[in-house]
């Protein structure tokens, strides 16, 4: 059943142009799974999305499948955020991230449900999706797929695993991954001798322009030029990366806040957080935009806030001898020359087999 009783809080359609999901269905959309071995941030939204607007762009009808994880209402069946046009749930029954996306990717569908094949099968046969994205659905065994994309950072392969550590699975596991997505700061030479035939990758994370959070008062005036005393909200695990790209942005950071991943804020914290920041000097606040949905709630914000997007972009792994070396050797190369290239052509590869079975979960040591 799926529970969907019009929009929680008021949101605004998406643009006119934005694309219009069908009903007609494909036998069997294309599958692609993003996760990672640990636990912790490795990118894993932002990449989904990459690759959202990726299919998007090749004509494909994409949904995004989360769990929702952090929504403080959790209902039986589907939640549908988004059906590509318009906002359909608000923060407490969708969670923040399948919300920022949802906000964030006209055109895309965004569902939660804890049984993402619920929601495959929903987003499938009611809004004709072509493409489903399984957010962080690298252990999900429950739901096959085409594809497992995964995110690897230095520290997963030699860590420990839960409870001892924060691996959910050992490295052991990236051997059914179908492509490796490593940190840009990782070396090849870490990667390579376990996984050779798999596609390898590199994650860039870039800083976008800076978008008003509109406070529900006066208009904010202009975005802060650099130079500017900002005071630093970043609730996401790793907050240490979001302040580096305000520094490396070229803001003065007069103070941070890191209060944790999915931090539900209340309106005592909105008030500490205008305290702080003009305690230091700073007249307004630069922030994530996973951090920007859980504030909206509280508008009139009593400071001016500003989201400081954080994109990635999916590159082929290049520049080191090693990866040439293999790559020459390699009769089917492990580095093709895009992302979107390779993904186009694992699209067209599961399309070819008629009647496919997606290919089943296994589970690692």
């Amino acid at each position: 059943m799926t529970r969907n009783r019009g929009l929680a809080v008021a949101s605004p359609p998406f643009p006119s142009d934005a694309p219009e999901f069908s009903t007609d269905r494909h036998p069997s959309p294309f599958i692609i799974s993003v996760g990672n071995i640990a636990f912790g941030g490795r990118g894993k939204t932002p990449t989904v999305a990459a690759i959202a607007k990726i299919l998007l762009a090749m004509g494909e009808r994409p949904a995004i499948l989360s769990r929702g994880y952090g929504r403080r209402v959790v209902e039986d069946g589907v939640v549908v955020v988004s059906d590509g046009r318009h906002l359909l749930a608000d923060l407490d029954r969708s969670g923040d991230e399948p919300l920022m996306l949802a906000r964030d990717l006209p055109g895309v569908a965004v569902l939660v449900c804890d049984q993402r094949a619920v929601a495959g099968a929903l987003a499938r046969h009611t809004l004709g999706a072509t493409a489903l994205i399984l957010d962080d659905g690298f252990q999900h065994r429950e739901m096959a797929r085409d594809v497992d994309v995964v995110i690897v950072t230095p520290g997963d392969l030699s860590g420990r695993r839960a409870p001892l550590g924060r691996l959910r699975e050992s490295p052991s596991a990236l051997a059914r991954a179908d492509a490796v997505v490593l940190d840009a700061e990782m070396s090849a030479e870490l990667i390579l001798p376990q996984n050779q035939l798999r596609a390898h990758f590199r994650l860039r994370r870039h800083a976008g322009p800076l978008v008003a959070l509109a406070t529900g008062g006066p208009a904010p005036g202009p975005a802060p030029a650099p130079g500017a005393r900002v005071f630093a909200l970043a609730g996401i695990a790793g907050p240490a990366r979001f302040l580096r790209a305000v520094a490396d942005a070229g803001f003065v950071v007069a103070g941070a806040w890191t209060p944790g991943d999915h931090q539900r804020y209340t309106r005592a914290d909105v008030a500490r957080l205008a305290r702080d920041a003009r305690a230091g000097g700073a007249g307004l606040v630069l922030t994530t935009a996973k951090d920007a949905e859980r504030l909206r709630p509280f508008r009139p914000l009593p400071l001016p806030v500003w989201t400081l997007p954080l994109t990635v972009t999916i590159e082929p792994w290049a520049g080191n001898e090693l990866v040439a070396d293999f790559a020459a050797k390699s009769a089917t190369s492990s580095f093709p020359a895009s992302f979107a290239a390779w993904l186009a052509a694992r699209v067209a590869d599961a399309r070819r087999q008629p009647g496919r079975q997606h290919r089943p979960t296994e589970v690692s040591a």
